[in-house]
């Protein structure tokens, strides 16, 4: 079991004062190895060396994914090539990846991050563990490969795809424990059923699920379709991967590596730090890295952090669930919408299917909601009362929990796009 007793329940105090000593190391060797950071604190007036308390932080710039992009490919790492033992990167679906890099220390201290939180989510050296997220450039597969082989778990390293081959070793292996995204989650239990394997067939038991956003709703579809207790892990590869939070257990937050990570909640729109139990923006310093160490950076995600202690016992800070990302939320109309929300909605009635799209399109100066919703049973096409009822109950639902009208549109079963890796959703068109 490794569970970092000494480490995981340190009071707060302790905690903190392990921060701070980082911080200042941290913040005085960016400036000094990452020009980039020595620009920013020479234009901001910001002296590295006179940070006295955690909340001096307030005094630093951010950094933002513009900096990235801006200093793409190596320009942010503050050590020599010959020091950097893996890159990655990510998808770089808009221009230019994220590049991001790691020493061999930074390795070690990332497989430990993941230990920790498969751990603390119930992975133990008797799982066999099925990794379904894409191997390659994207840091979430080996992220987890090392954390649960630290471990000593057996692991699986499947990739996405070929999912009626997922499911024949998740039988044939006895597959215990599964990584994927949410919505590959769902696809394999979906294809499970579809090949006439029963839930009692498998022994799956736990999921360990990053990478996209999932709502309670969603995660109850997931447990359902695969007999599983669904954790929820948190990073992104600017700050190290997954392994910067994840789920105890218990799930009631997500715990940091607070010895690694430093979070911060800010206002999205004034930049202001918020108190515990606000929502905002979350915001994470790097305290350990050596290759790319990351300062204030604004993850976009939206949050609140407690410094509660867990009913498990750990007393790292805890985050809830995102509720979406900033740049992720639609001004609809004047109302903002987040696309969680539409699916915490569509989640409840048990006639939809968990494959849904949002469309978003422009009318003369009018912006139009519309949202497919597939359906379970292709039956209720056939007759107009039961798809109209269906229809207004769905577009009812939608109008009390976003006050707006939308209009709903009915599919057939299955013909909805399938993700294997993040799912995308959401189809704004008014700029197109």
């Amino acid at each position: 079991m490794f569970f970092q007793k000494d480490i995981e329940t340190l009071p707060r105090q302790e905690i903190e004062k392990i921060q701070l000593d980082k911080l200042k190391h941290i913040t005085k060797y960016c400036y000094e190895n990452v020009p980039m950071y020595k620009k920013k604190f020479d234009d901001a007036g910001f002296d590295p060396d006179k940070i006295r308390t955690l909340s001096d932080i307030k005094y630093m710039p951010f950094t933002t994914k513009a900096d990235f992009r801006d200093n793409y490919p190596f320009g942010m790492f503050a050590v020599p090539m010959k020091k950097v033992t893996r890159i990655h990167a990510s998808s770089g679906t808009t221009g230019k990846p994220t590049v991001v890099g790691y020493t061999k220390n930074d390795l070690d201290m990332w497989s430990d991050c993941m230990a920790r939180l498969v751990t603390a989510a119930g992975a133990s050296d008797d799982d066999i563990v099925q990794i379904s997220f894409g191997y390659g450039l994207f840091t979430g597969a080996l992220g987890l490969h090392y954390g649960l082989e630290k471990i000593g778990a057996t692991v699986i390293p499947c990739s996405s795809g070929n999912t009626e081959k997922q499911v024949m070793l998740m039988k044939d292996f006895g597959t215990t424990a599964l990584v994927a995204t949410p919505s590959y989650a769902l696809r394999i239990g979906e294809v499970a059923r579809e090949m006439g394997v029963k839930g009692d067939e498998l022994k799956l038991r736990l999921g360990l699920f990053g990478s996209e956003g999932c709502t309670p709703e969603m995660r109850s579809q997931i447990e359902d379709y695969l007999h599983i207790l669904a954790t929820d892990n948190y990073g992104m590869s600017e700050l190290i991967g997954p392994g910067v939070s994840g789920e105890c257990h218990l799930r009631q937050g997500l715990h940091f590596n607070e010895d690694h990570f430093l979070p911060e909640i800010i206002s999205p729109d004034t930049c202001e730090v918020l108190g515990e139990g606000e929502e905002g923006e979350l915001v994470i310093t790097t305290l350990s890295k050596e290759a790319l160490p990351v300062l204030r950076y604004r993850t976009k995600d939206i949050t609140a952090i407690t410094y509660e202690k867990c009913e498990c016992g750990r007393t790292h800070a805890r985050m809830k669930k995102t509720t979406g990302r900033s740049d992720d939320m639609l001004k609809i109309r004047g109302v903002n919408v987040f696309p969680s929300q539409i699916e915490s909605v569509l989640m409840t009635i048990p006639q939809i299917a968990p494959h849904y799209q949002i469309v978003v399109t422009r009318e003369g100066s009018s912006d139009r909601l519309e949202v497919k919703c597939e359906l379970v049973d292709g039956s209720v096409l056939e007759s107009f009362n039961a798809l109209n009822e269906l229809q207004s109950t769905i577009r009812h639902n939608l109008k009390t929990v976003l006050g707006l009208d939308t209009k709903v549109s009915l599919v057939e079963p299955k013909s909805l796009e399938r993700f294997e890796g993040k799912a995308k959703r959401v189809f704004d068109l008014r700029n197109k």
